[in-house]
């Protein structure tokens, strides 16, 4: 299938060429396992059906292994990146989504897409209007109309959970209105070009079964649903059965569903160790793994086994800059002072520090490519987006331009465990100590419980952290997220200690996500791509390649970076 998102051009893989030292620091990592150790089953390496999820029990039942669970299931309070994203997309619903074929949207639980030409949407660009789709019924037999989404978006701003992504809504919406019985009104607050793509395609924007709610527990401000943490009422072809914590969920197809039912129950499968999932999925105990580059030498040639290999995701790996260190926040050993990080030139001296293309051949083996502010299929991405590259000459110089080059430094750099997550850090280390013996740079890396934690603190409690950015189908989501001196990041990392002009930056970037004229928007974007190059608050390691790994037998295999995760209900199993 010819997507959208597979046009981007892949360099061909080229052989291995880092340090040996380097090397074999990641190859003593690799073995630890995402998440707590402790919390997760014995029996997961064992294959079979030994609590790990297997499908040798039930050939009828696709199975996908994952190397974690949710935190919580609740639209309402799943956070950002988090897998209870993942699994409420299998079966909650939103009112517009976003199909296999491309980034353009289609209608959900809405009947249209409301535009400009269906008349949808106000001429101020401030009212949109949804038609409900009649005939939907809810997993708990309960009907759908404009009062239950209503209910459900109101829900979500009234609990108001720090953990959760209310803000989408509460900082868009002024107000909501079931005009009749499938009629839904949306008034703004301002003009919004991202609004569809944004906020109603996204998780605290799927609906909710308003009699599940109420009937467990209710909505209660600033407080989570434990009945909604740990179940899931929705519309969608999968219909929630249980979920046996470290070990599995399990869904049913829903035989009442309003489109087209799907062909097999499923099974999400907490499956921590890498080298578990590759060999189930070799032994045809799963149907499709959680995958990564790593994966594919070996099982690029295994049988039974097919790999999806084309394009890129939207998740540059990145490395974040701390420019609101608090005072004795930082592990025994930095030395950096708090406000290391507002002097760009240091900021511009590590991202020409980092060996962009000894990750992607080495330690990506060769499934990706260097990373902009916006990845491939984005608006306002082109060919000739700015990217660092590495040039030791021109960091030496800004290094010592900031008076940091002969007194040294020393820093310390969290990361999740993980085997593409830390390679971003160890040639970091590895490059920043070959440049200057006076520099160090250690890496802690931690379980995924663990990271976690960090990364939820506020203000954060170190110089620096690695992770992957979340995929977005419009360019305000990520320059909002990860750029924007007022924006999630940008207030918690305190951007507006560093850049030159935040006040000029935050116009831009609100300016270009309220634009409703394309190809202007468009323009606004590349201008912006420019002026945050110079001033960067990442490091961007690289535009990782598509990975998918599944059982060649399934048929219907098809999927979307736009969603996160596989959508259960395309597939079907022989």
């Amino acid at each position: 299938m010819d997507t959208w998102y597979r046009n981007v051009a892949i360099p061909p893989r080229r052989p291995r060429r880092l340090a040996v030292a380097l090397v074999v620091a990641v190859v003593g990592l690799a073995g630890c396992t995402a998440g707590d150790p402790e919390a997760q089953g014995g029996d997961a390496a064992e294959g079979g059906d030994n609590g790990d999820g297997g499908s040798g029990a039930d050939a009828s039942v696709f199975v996908h292994a994952v190397d974690g669970e949710p935190l919580s299931m609740d639209p309402a309070r799943a956070a950002l990146g988090e897998y209870g994203e993942q699994m409420a997309l299998q079966v909650y619903e939103t009112l517009v989504d976003v199909g296999p074929d491309g980034p353009e949207l289609i209608p959900g639980l809405a009947t249209e897409v409301p535009d400009a030409d269906n008349g949808l949407i106000s001429e101020d660009g401030l009212t949109y209007t949804f038609p409900i789709r009649e005939g939907v019924t809810f997993h708990d037999g309960s009907e759908l109309t404009a009062e239950v989404v209503k209910f459900s978006w109101e829900r979500v701003m009234t609990m108001e959970l720090p953990e959760g992504q209310a803000d989408l809504l509460a900082d868009t919406i002024d107000t909501i209105e079931a005009v009749d019985e499938y009629t839904l009104e949306v008034t703004l607050q301002e003009p919004n070009a991202a609004f569809l793509s944004s906020v109603v395609y996204s998780t605290p924007a799927m609906v909710v079964s308003q009699q599940a709610v109420e009937e467990n527990g209710g909505v209660q401000e600033g407080q989570p649903n434990e009945f909604m943490d740990a179940n899931m009422v929705g519309t969608n072809a999968h219909q929630f059965v249980s979920w046996e914590r470290n070990e599995q969920i399990t869904l049913e197809v829903f035989e009442d569903y309003w489109g087209e039912t799907a062909t097999n129950d499923a099974r999400w499968a907490n499956v921590p160790e890498e080298s578990a999932r590759a060999l189930g999925l070799r032994g045809g105990d799963y149907d499709a793994i959680q995958s990564q580059p790593s994966f594919v030498p070996e099982l690029e040639n295994a049988e039974g086994v097919c790999l999806d290999t084309e394009g890129t995701l939207l998740e540059p790996l990145q490395l974040a800059f701390n420019l609101d260190i608090p005072e004795g926040a930082l592990p025994r050993g930095d030395t950096i002072p708090t406000d290391f990080f507002h002097d760009s030139r240091i900021r511009r001296a590590f991202n020409y520090t980092f060996n962009y293309d000894d990750f992607i051949n080495g330690f990506l083996d060769g499934f990706g490519e260097p990373a902009g502010l916006l990845p491939p299929g984005i608006l306002g991405y082109t060919e000739d987006i700015p990217v660092y590259e590495q040039n030791l000459e021109r960091a030496e110089e800004l290094f010592r331009s900031a008076g940091v080059w002969d007194e040294g430094f020393e820093l310390s750099i969290i990361v999740e465990e993980n085997p593409v997550f830390e390679p971003v850090g160890l040639i970091l280390k590895d490059n920043i100590e070959a440049l200057n013996p006076n520099f160090r740079i250690n890496i802690l890396a931690v379980s995924e419980t663990q990271f976690d934690e960090a990364h939820a603190q506020s203000p954060f409690q170190y110089a620096a952290w690695i992770k992957n950015a979340d995929p977005f189908l419009d360019p305000s989501q990520y320059l909002s997220t990860y750029q924007a001196p007022d924006g999630e990041w940008g207030e918690r990392l305190g951007y507006r200690n560093g850049y030159e002009n935040p006040d000029a930056i935050q116009e831009m970037i609100d300016a270009a996500a309220t634009e409703t004229d394309a190809d202007e928007r468009e323009q606004m974007y590349i201008e912006l791509m420019e002026v945050l190059h110079e001033d960067p608050m990442w490091i961007y390691a690289a535009q990782e390649g598509n990975v998918q790994a599944y059982n060649c037998d399934l048929e219907g295999f098809t999927y979307n970076p736009l969603w996160k995760t596989l959508r259960y209900k395309y597939y079907s199993k022989p």
